[in-house]
Formats: C-alpha cells, structure tokens, sequence
C-alpha cells in the first residue's frame, strides 16, 4: 500500500527505507513493527550491504525439535511441491537447521546462505527478515519485499512462525517460509500456523511418552515386589489409588501438588502434608529410570490409617509408618530421607506407602509447580491490588505483589496527568517515575519523580507503540534498551540486571503508564510464560489505576464544586471575631457547608449544614441550600422559620427527583447573634449542639432542641435565645469532626471539650487547635467549623427616642436625632439622615400604632430604625405624576445604601443604613 510522506509525496515501504537509512525522520510508508526492527538492526551497526550472514558448525541436528519437525517438513515440501517457495527450520538462536524447496533445482540457484543449513538469520546478524523478526517479537511475522533491512532480500517475501515447547512455554525454534515476492498468497499464513502447532504437538506427544515409559518402569518394579500377585488393575497417575482411597478431590488435588513439588526438587526426599481436614499425609520421593533411559522420580503417599486400604495387610514396619504419621507438619519444603541403611524397593512400595500420587521429570514437576504459583499470584493480585482509590498507592500494590514472586525490581511510569486523574494527551512525552520497588534498595534505577525520555527501539516505547507487552530476554544484547542511556543501563548490567518485561497499563483504550518488571542475579531469564503473567497482572492492575484516576478526577471535580460554594471569606463583623476550617472527607465529598450572613440592626446570622451522603449530587444540593438558607435570612426571619422553609425545600427537592435518588436529608443549625443585647438565639434541624465558651475557659453544649432532619415535615421547630458574655465563643461543627468509626461520639465530645477549654487563643488558634486534637487522621466525612466569639456593641454607640402617636413630635425627634449625629461627629450625614429619619417616624405616627421607638446605631455603617406596632409592611412603588403621596419610601431607597423591614413578635422594624468612610467602634477605642 502506497502511504504519503512526511513532506507531502507518496511513500512506499522502498522510499521510507532509503529515507531511514540516510538518516532522514521516518514516520509513515512501513509498519511500525518493521520501523522498529530497523531501529534496532540501526542501533547494532548491521549493514544492509548483500553480505552473507555468519555461518555456524555447531547446530544439534538430533534434537527433539528435529525430531518433531521432520515429518511436518516433508509435508510442507509437498505441499509446495512445483513452486519456488522453499521452508525452513531454525533454532532458539536464528540458525537454520534444515531446508527444504518446493523445486528440487532451487538449491543449485539459490545462494549458500538461503540453501544450507547453518547459516544465522538473528536480527543482529542478518538484519530484519522473517526468521530474526519472529525470534524478536516472539509472534508469527512477515517481511516483504523492501521491509527486508539487507539489499539481498528485497525480492522476497518471507514468513516466521515460533515454535514452542508446549510445556515450558519456551521458544525452541522458528518456522520460516520464503518465496519470490510476486508469489506470495494470503493462505500461506494459514499454512505456516498449522504447520507449526503440529510440530508443537508433536513435541508434547514425546514428552508424553517420556513420561509413560517413567510410568511403565514403576509398575514394573512394584509387579515384580509382588510376587504373590498382589498388583491391582491398571494404574494411571494421580488416579486409582487415590481414588480407591476415599480421598475428597481437594486433598487429592493437595498430595498432587505437593508431589509436583517433590519431584521438581531433584532429589530422594519426604514431606508432611496437612490435608483439608487436619490431618497428616507423608509423601515419599525417590529416583527411577525407565528401561530407555529416562531419568525422573515417583512420588507415593502414606495416608492416615483411617483413610488407608482397608483391604492391605501392612508388614512389621508399622511401627516406621506410624512414627512418620505422628511426624508434626511441616511447610511443604522437602525433607532429606535418612540413606543408611537404605530400604530395598519391595519394602518401600509394599510396607511403607499405601499408593502412586505423581511419576514424572523434575522439569515437568518444576513446571507444574510454577504454573499453580502464576495461579497463586493472580488470585492475590486479586484481592492486593485496588485496595484504595488513590492512583500512586494502586501502582505500588501492583509493585508489591510482583516482587520478589515474578520479578527482583519492577518500575511503574505514569503521566503526571494520570496522576491528577485526567487522561494524558501523549503518555510518551509525559511519563514520570512513579515507583521504584526491589528485593533490594540498592540497584541504581532512575530515582522516583524523575521524567521519563523515551527514545526510538527501547522496549518502553515498543511496547507503547503496539499496546502490548514486550520481553527483553538478555538485556546485553538488547539494543534499544541500551541506547536508552548507557551510563545508566551499564549500572544496571553491573548489578546483574540481564531481562525485562515492559507492559502498557492500558484500561478502557487509555494508556495510563507502563509497568516495567526486571529479574537480577541469579533468577531465570524471563520467558514467554512470564510475558503472558506479566500481561494478565498488569491488565488487571490496568483496570484498577483506571478506577482510581476516574475516582480522582471525580473526586477533585466535586471538591472544587463544593469549595467554590462556599464561602470564600467571611464578613468583617465589628462585633464577632470569626474563623472557620473546611476539611473534605478522604474517599468522598459530602455535602457540608457553614455561612455567615450579615443582617440588619448589627446582628449577624451562623449557620452550619450537612446534607446526607457524598458525591457530586450531595455538594450540589449543598449549593442550593446555602443559597436557599442566605435567601431566606435576607427577609430577616427567626432562626425557627428558615429551618421551617429549609425543610419545605428539601421535601420539594426529594419529591422532583421522581424517585430516582434517595431520600436527601440535611441537618442544620442556624444562629441570630444580636451584640445590641448579647442574645443569641439558635434552632437546630437534626444537627450537633453547639459548643459556648465562656470567658472563664469553661465549655458547654447547651440543650437546645434537637429537632428533625431538613425533609422530614410535619414537626415545628423550637428555639432558644441564650446570654453570650462579653468574650463568649460560640461554636458551630458538623458531626465529622466529633464522629468516626474508631470511636464513639461522646469521646469526640470529651475531646472537642478539652480542645476549647483555652479562651486566651483567638479564633484562629482554636480552629488550629480543634483540627488537631479532634479531627479524625482519616475523616470519612466532611468536616466544618466556624468558631465565632462575640462583643457587645458599645452603648455609647446606641441611641434610644421612646414617643407616642404625636405627629408634633416628629420635629423633636429629628433635633435630638442631629445632636447625636454631631456627638458622633457625622455631620455629614446628618441631611440625609434627617430626611429619612422624617419620612420613617411620621409612617408610623400615621400609619402605625404604638409603641412607637426610634433607633440609631453607629457602627461600620450608620443605622436608622423605627419600630412600631404594626405588622402591615410598607412597599416600594411608582408614584404617578398627579398623586399626593406615595413618594416617601421612594425617598429612603435614595437616600440609604440598603433598607428593609423586619417583623417583630409585637410590631415591625423599618430601618435604612448609610455607608460611612469610618469604621464606628474600632475608632472609638
């Protein structure tokens, strides 16, 4: 397929290799697999000059692999039979081992190098071609034409499929077909595939055999110990007589896997097993060799007497067997068997052992072995990994369970976009270390923190590039990885650092990093199986960091929701010193929030609230609350009324949802602290009481009346109005801080009480102090606190007029109003406050009832009321052109910065504030 290039023309596989190899950037026109294999032949200095390859003598041409290979080899010639394809088979290392052609006269045309065996195809000698891709992807490959690296290849098209010992897992060789390019057919795939599980099965079906002939030997020793004819029927392993011993499957299943143990030791040796019910089975290894030479081991058990035949009469070696049952158990580690003096075979089998568990080689019981700990790792990795929703704790667990189990160090890399719970753009350019975890603390990895530079051919990038795991058999060699940084990859080999497996954290189609695993010292290489581990781990763990970011990005969504609803600071109050402290909850946002509101007369309205649950549906109903809640103090309401329509709003809320949320529910204290008389008067919906602190130290939670939850309906709200003492701080909590599931709620109070109990710290130190010593180390919920300690205003700064129903008097109220105003050096003000005080008092004298009281208060704003006995509130309107009146209140809405009424429980208050440049008390003082 013909691509575009980087600059515009058309770019076949032919243009992007002359391209690459003039040293030019390479970014379409070939497949990322082929660019990568240029790459690294690039890295290693081979030449794409058409020189033969190295040739080797030492190829072992009796191994099973040519055994297994042969007859699939005659048919692929068969199948090719007339054509000018030709097959062949390489080893584990890239050299050919055999050859065959579709036309027999090939041989005589085709160079040595394509038509004898011994000749090496690995990449680092021959550059990319079919054989050196397969051995380097470790996955069936085709190379055509100009993806060939060397000039000699060009013409061709060339296939390679690994063939793999169906047991260890491990490559022993690789199928290869080449053919004239022009010639080459979709369906040789296919062909190549099957041929090559073939010689797999083939290779599975000598092993079999190896162990049938082990099996035969041990039947023949135990035939001939039985002389009397004793040999019971046909054996098979792990079977019949564990059956016929009344085993449950799970404790036959526990004697196999100790046995696979036992014969992967290598040696003659006895363990203890503990069985499922308790009990104790003694398991025996020893040696054994079949008639064609086969070298493996057999493993019998000794059972509890209970479980044993029943039909068996045991020799005078009882008493051993019973001593070896009453053995204590051991840790399936095997245990040397005393050698002298040594027990003939016939005793053994016939007194000593109640039956065949396993016969086998130690490979296949090392393999046996390995297998149920992959098994074992992934069932923990289950239950280890995603314990929390926190990103960087989810990639450590994923460290934690891979070493020391599948591998000596593991490196994590994660965008630090990741890691704020967002998707990173381009993780390439974004990967920083995130862990750094070993057997030992001393192996010179990049330190965590530092970013990561990813460059062309390393296996980081490769396996980034495919979205698959990729292995490093021997780093040595590895010439991606090493070009990574030198100086840093020779520290590594020093420590003896010799394979890798890099695998992407891909979940959901995001690449979220790359888990890199490294085995040292004396560990085995990696192989395929470990490729396949490593896979399922990480896709697991995958799936787990992706939890965590989308938690982590929800999280930091809702917590800037909530921040941004609440108050960003507080009001300057003359008369309340004030602070507060918000602390979200560690897994989940709630919905708490705290307010202070200013109203008129001085007074200033606290509230605390908590709505039921977390999440972004509970910081959003917090948000209508608190809005709500200011709202309603704006008309001047009694702290019982705005819990009542607080209440009436949740119902209303939880009724829209159409039952699609639950129930929402809130709790709520509202607070009217008036400093003109020291009273505060408090409701409370379901919420924790208050804490006051008296100037004394003392601290008390006053009995205020519980009331029910916002939502509920139906119960009116009580209150309650409480003296606060010059110096006394009221403070205002949701049940976070003084609730957690460590402890119960009174010894949060006692807490909260000894933290309070201090009245020389100013607001902000006790804030500091209750976070302290109260707060949870790991809050579950939502934490507010609004401490607020409390003044009287100055009654010097308060003038009081008492007068009845006169309209005569008006003109005396409005004298000694202008008096003080000079008393207090606001003249001014004094015009404008003359006229409105005017227009105020003669309402009520006309319109209102008595009593009748005039009110000026002089703090950071200079404040005119007016009560009288009427509730009849006065509004705001338009006067027409010819009407008489009706322009009064016009006049108050002009003159004053803000105005209002507000009710009282024998009449109403009119009042108007004007903004003055001083600040009232503070310059008093």
């Amino acid at each position: 397929m013909i691509e575009r290039g980087v600059d515009g023309e058309n770019l076949s596989p032919t243009g992007a290799r002359e391209r690459f190899l003039v040293g030019e950037l390479v970014e379409d026109g070939v497949r990322n697999l082929i660019l990568s294999s240029w790459k690294r032949c690039h890295l290693m200095g081979v030449s794409p000059d058409p020189s033969d390859p190295p040739y080797w003598e030492d190829l072992d041409l009796a191994s099973p692999l040519i055994h297994a290979a042969e007859p699939v080899l005659d048919r692929l010639e068969a199948v090719f039979s007339g054509s000018r394809a030709n097959v062949g088979l390489a080893d584990r290392r890239g050299a050919v081992l055999s050859r065959r052609f579709g036309e027999a006269s090939l041989i005589h045309h085709l160079p040595a190098s394509h038509s004898r065996p011994g000749f090496v195809f690995a990449e680092q000698f021959a550059g990319t071609n079919g054989i050196a891709l397969a051995l380097a992807e470790r996955r069936f490959c085709q190379v055509y034409g100009a993806e060939h690296f060397s000039e000699r290849s060009q013409a061709n098209a060339c296939w390679g499929m690994p063939i793999r010992d169906p047991l260890s897992g491990h490559i022993e060789g690789v199928l290869a077909l080449g053919c004239p390019r022009l010639e080459a057919k979709p369906a040789m795939e296919a062909v190549m595939r099957s041929a090559a599980h073939d010689i797999e099965r083939r290779l599975l079906e000598r092993s079999t055999e190896r162990e049938r002939s082990l099996l035969r030997a041990y039947l023949d020793a135990r035939h001939k110990s039985h002389s009397d004819g004793a040999l019971r029927g046909k054996y098979l392993i792990g079977e019949d007589d564990l059956v016929q011993s009344g085993l449950e499957w799970h404790d036959q299943m526990i004697l196999q896997e100790g046995a696979a143990e036992l014969i992967s030791s290598a040696q003659r040796a006895a363990t203890v097993v503990l069985l499922s019910d308790g009990r104790q089975a003694t398991l025996l290894s020893r040696p054994l060799t079949s008639s064609s030479g086969v070298a493996g081991f057999v493993v019998e058990a000794i059972l509890p007497l209970d479980l044993a035949w029943r039909r068996r009469t045991l020799s005078p070696n009882l008493s051993e067997s019973r001593r070896l049952l009453a053995a204590p158990a051991q840790a399936p580690a095997p245990l040397p068997v005393p050698q002298s003096p040594p027990l003939p075979v016939p005793v053994l089998v016939a007194a000593r052992t109640d039956g065949l568990v396993l016969v086998g080689e130690p490979i296949a019981g090392r393999l046996a072995v390995a297998a149920r700990r992959r098994l074992e790792l992934l069932a923990e990795a289950s239950t280890r990994i995603g314990t929390t929703l926190d990103v960087s704790r989810t990639a450590w667990e994923l460290a934690e369970v891979a070493v020391p189990r599948l591998a000596d160090f593991v490196t994590i890399d994660l965008p630090e976009a990741v890691l704020r719970g967002d998707e990173s753009a381009d993780p390439r350019t974004d990967l920083h270390h995130t862990v750094v975890h070993g057997i030992r603390e001393d192996c010179p990895f990049y330190p965590v923190g530092e970013r990561v530079n990813l460059r062309p051919g390393t296996p980081h990038l490769r396996c980034l590039e495919r979205m698959q795991a990729v292995l490093e058999p021997d780093l040595k060699t590895a010439a991606g990885w090493l070009a990574q940084d030198f100086e840093h990859t020779d520290r590594l080999l020093a420590q003896n650092v010799h394979s890798l497996i890099s695998a992407p954290l891909l979940a959901r189609g995001v690449v979220l990093g790359i888990a890199t695993f490294y085995r040292a010292q004396d560990s085995a290489p990696f192989g395929d199986d470990d490729l396949a581990l490593a896979q399922e781990l990480v896709t697991r763990a995958a799936l787990c960091v992706d939890n965590a970011r989308r938690y982590t990005r929800e999280h930091a969504t809702v917590l800037a929701l909530q921040r941004s609803l609440l108050p960003h600071s507080l009001p300057q109050q003359s008369t309340v010193e004030l602070a507060h402290r918000y602390l979200p909850a560690e897994s989940s946002v709630g919905g708490d929030w705290f307010d202070v509101i200013p109203l008129s007369g001085t007074r200033v309205a606290l509230l605390v609230g908590d709505v039921v649950g977390h999440g972004l549906h509970a910081a959003a109903t917090m948000g209508q609350l608190r809005t709500a809640a200011r709202n309603f103090a704006e008309l001047d309401l009694a702290p019982d009324e705005v819990l009542t329509h607080l209440d009436n709003l949740v119902g209303r809320l939880d009724a829209g949802d159409g039952g699609r949320q639950p129930l929402i529910g809130a709790t709520c204290l509202y607070a009217i602290y008036d400093p003109t008389t020291q009273l505060c008067t408090m409701a409370r919906a379901g919420h924790p009481p208050p804490a006051l602190v008296g100037p004394d130290g003392s601290v008390t939670f006053p009995d205020l009346p519980a009331g029910q939850p916002l939502g509920l309906g139906g119960l009116p709200f009580e209150t309650m109005e409480i003296h606060l003492p010059e110096d006394t701080s009221l403070v205002l909590y949701t049940d976070g801080l003084i609730e957690d599931r460590h402890r119960d709620i009174d010894e949060g109070l006692d807490r909260l009480r000894h933290a309070l109990a201090h009245p020389d710290r100013s607001p902000e130190e006790t804030c500091d102090a209750v976070m302290d010593a109260v707060a949870p180390q790991h809050p579950g919920d939502d934490i507010a606190l609004l401490v607020a300690r409390a003044h009287a205003l100055p009654s010097a700064w308060i003038a009081t007029w008492d007068l009845p129903a006169d309209p005569a008097l008006v003109s005396d109220i409005r004298a000694a109003a202008m008096r003080q105003l000079t008393d207090w050096d606001l003249e001014e003000i004094a015009f404008a406050t003359e006229l409105l005080l005017s227009e105020l008092v003669t309402n009520a004298v006309r319109y209102g009832g008595e009593p009748i009281q005039v009110r000026l208060i002089h703090d950071r704003s200079l404040i005119c009321e007016v009560y009288d006995g009427s509730s009849t509130s006065p509004r705001l309107r338009q006067a027409a052109s010819t009407d008489e009146g009706g322009r009064g209140l016009f006049l108050v809405a002009q003159l004053a910065q803000a105005w209002g009424t507000r009710y009282t429980a024998d009449g109403k208050v009119i009042w108007a504030e004007f903004t003055l440049g001083r600040t009232g008390v503070s310059d008093a003082a």
